[in-house]
């Protein structure tokens, strides 16, 4: 079940499970060394798919850049478990509603792993610049306009 959450309305055992996937992707099978929880959860909109038994299959977070005129979207995963059947597409799906439905006038940018930019090219993303190492992994900034 999609559910759409700011911070202050995560369960404590939704919080644990989410930094649970977050941290088995990014860090552990990625073997990235980086401070995964950076500070922008607190102000970020949490878009997630849990299981009835609480496991966190499929992640995102929405927020404002440090701008406060830009939204951006990231930590973008699913479990092992559900990869392969169209999960991801409707993470994305998910993502770009609440960017309509919350910040319906403002342009978007992100910071797309390099392999995977096709995803979002597929909701209209395009590529901007050269690619660049962002926490030892390959990324390409991409932008969207405003949806509103």
């Amino acid at each position: 079940m999609w559910k759409i959450k700011h911070f202050d309305q995560l369960t404590t055992k939704e919080l644990y499970a989410i930094l649970q996937l977050r941290m088995s992707v990014f860090v552990v099978a990625q073997k990235r060394i980086y401070q995964e929880v950076d500070g922008r959860d607190l102000a970020a909109i949490h878009i997630f798919n849990e299981t009835p038994d609480g496991q966190i299959v499929a992640y995102a977070r929405v927020f404002l850049l440090d701008d406060g005129q830009t939204v951006s979207f990231g930590r973008v995963v699913t479990s092992k478990a559900v990869r392969g059947q169209g999960m991801g597409g409707q993470l994305l799906d998910q993502i770009m509603q609440t960017i309509k439905a919350n910040y319906p006038n403002a342009p978007i940018a992100i910071e797309s792993q390099e392999q995977v930019q096709g995803f979002y090219r597929r909701v209209g993303f395009e590529s901007q610049g050269a690619p660049f190492i962002y926490k030892s992994t390959p990324h390409v900034k991409m932008t969207h306009a405003p949806l509103g």
